[in-house]
């Protein structure tokens, strides 16, 4: 790997699947720094300070890769994938972060509703494996 990603943002309200993940990161060694949110919200919070929307002094890495798990409660993944469109709306993106939708759920419906989506690059079942890590950073930053 030639340079890191600067950073890879978890968003999962499972947090042995964010230990688990954090765990294939740092063995795979592909980021700088790993943010994981266990909310919906939280998420969306940490992504206005990374774009200096919240009128904080940004000091938050905008994440480069962004996983994003299905099914949370109070806010779940499509209802995520909303209100970040609505927040980074006539925001010019050098370069957008590649979401991946993760899911336990074996249900066909959400690999076609997920495929739908123009934020969302692929969908994934639940665990994160270093091969699938693997395959994301060579299919979507060939050069890090």
């Amino acid at each position: 790997m030639k340079q890191k990603l600067s950073c890879i943002l978890l968003i999962d309200d499972d947090e042995a699947n964010n230990f688990l993940s954090n765990l294939i990161i740092e063995e795979v060694g592909c980021a700088v720094a790993v943010n994981t949110k266990e909310t919906a919200k939280a998420a969306l919070n940490y992504l206005a300070d990374s774009h200096n929307l919240s009128g904080h002094p940004n000091t938050t890495a905008t994440p480069e890769l962004i996983f994003l798990d299905i099914n949370m409660p109070a806010m779940d993944g499509w209802e995520f994938l909303g209100k970040y469109r609505e927040l980074v709306n006539g925001i010019p993106q050098k370069f957008p972060p590649v979401i991946i939708m993760m899911s336990t759920s074996g249900d066909p419906r959400d690999r076609s509703r997920a495929c739908l989506i123009p934020e969302v690059a692929e969908f994934y079942s639940k665990p994160m494996t270093p091969e699938m890590l693997h395959s994301i950073i060579l299919r979507y930053f060939p050069d890090k």
